[in-house]
């Protein structure tokens, strides 16, 4: 691996990134505390800032990681979504987001409901269980996570289901840096005859609702 390799991973772990240079500028401060004893003193105060700043960013991206993996899990008391009308209701939860119950090619998981994300993301143990139809192509896309950037798969969800809304052909990414995490994209919302937040409930319109499956 070349240097400019290695700067452009750097640039994709800034968290790394930031670790070493804080490591050389402490480092680089014990050495000029003899000659310089102010200037060395004050370098490795700033170094020892860096390390302490990336250690608690770490710490913050992956207890948010962890937190949704954990919320993404089946739990006894967890408000689900509800069908009322024509609509799907969904409660948000206590992290502050909204999670729902969907049938991949009939297997059941919980999904994060991600705006921002473009396209709805599976986990590999998801996709495996759910026998998703990997892209005829091959194809796959970079995807920006908590870790970095990662190469996903590209794939096709036959049949999703979530309170009164099937969804059929659906791109998908099967994302290894997700964990065991499930998140539904921009490319299933805007199916959607409409969607909005009232409150704390997301409210999703199918254009066709359809009869709800009974578990």
């Amino acid at each position: 691996m070349n240097f400019s390799e290695i700067m452009a991973y750097l640039a994709e772990q800034p968290l790394l990134a930031l670790a070493i240079a804080a490591i050389f500028v402490t480092v680089l401060g014990g050495m000029m505390r003899r000659g310089a004893p102010i200037l060395g003193g004050f370098l490795r105060g700033v170094g020892n800032l860096g390390l302490l700043a990336a250690l608690l960013l770490t710490i913050a991206q992956v207890t948010r990681f962890t937190t949704g993996n954990d919320l993404a899990l089946p739990q006894l008391g967890m408000p689900r979504q509800s069908v009322e009308g024509a609509e799907t209701r969904v409660p948000m939860q206590a992290d502050g987001h909204f999670w729902i119950r969907a049938a991949v090619n009939g297997v059941e998981r919980d999904f994060l409901v991600d705006t921002g994300a473009t396209l709805t993301a599976l986990s590999p143990r998801t996709a495996s269980d759910a026998e998703i139809r990997q892209n005829p192509m091959n194809r796959s896309v970079m995807m920006r996570t908590a870790n970095g950037t990662i190469r996903a798969q590209l794939g096709t969800i036959d049949e999703l289901r979530m309170g009164n809304i099937v969804a059929r052909d659906l791109d998908a990414v099967v994302a290894p840096g997700l964990g065991d995490a499930n998140v539904i994209g921009m490319n299933l919302l805007s199916r959607l005859a409409s969607w909005r937040v009232e409150g704390k409930t997301l409210i999703l319109v199918p254009h066709h609702p359809q009869p709800v499956e009974e578990a």
